[in-house]
């Protein structure tokens, strides 16, 4: 299978990466960005610990890991109609959580907006370009909160 692009010509900022650490335990820092989410915008459908369901079924020894998937409903709706339903693949939003050691989380999250546009899954045009600032722009908001 060939690539519709070149990874290695890819930086961060083109998928939209978002990074920072938060000194706290693992259950605290799931809180913490739970309600920074949801004041920043975003409601959290779904979530759930890879790293316990791993341990319990492969024995895989991880450390705490967990996934928020963050969704702006407008937002969403919006991407839905831009990428004639193609987006709902990619929902939702995640941000993960993981921890680095203990009292040391790392919260990750890529912008599937941007990701979509650069796979062919929504359009580059104006009506993505301002989808994909509106979503980073709360993502942005969550992440200064944080």
């Amino acid at each position: 299978m060939t690539l519709p692009i070149d990874p290695a010509q890819l930086d961060e900022d083109d998928i939209g990466v978002k990074r920072t650490t938060l000194e706290m335990s693992h259950e605290d820092a799931i809180e913490h960005v739970r309600e920074v989410f949801t004041d920043a915008g975003f409601g959290i459908p779904s979530e759930f610990s890879p790293s316990e369901l791993l341990n319990e079924k492969v024995d895989a020894d991880r450390d705490p890991y967990y996934v928020l998937g963050a969704c702006n409903p407008a937002i969403a709706d919006r991407a839905l109609d831009a990428s004639d339903n193609r987006m709902g693949g990619l929902f939702p939003c995640n941000v993960v959580i993981w921890e680095e050691e203990p009292g040391v989380q790392t919260v990750y999250h890529v912008s599937i907006m941007r990701i979509a546009r650069l796979v062919g899954m929504a359009p580059d045009g104006d009506t993505m370009a301002d989808i994909i600032e509106d979503t980073g722009e709360l993502a942005d908001e969550a992440f200064e909160a944080l």
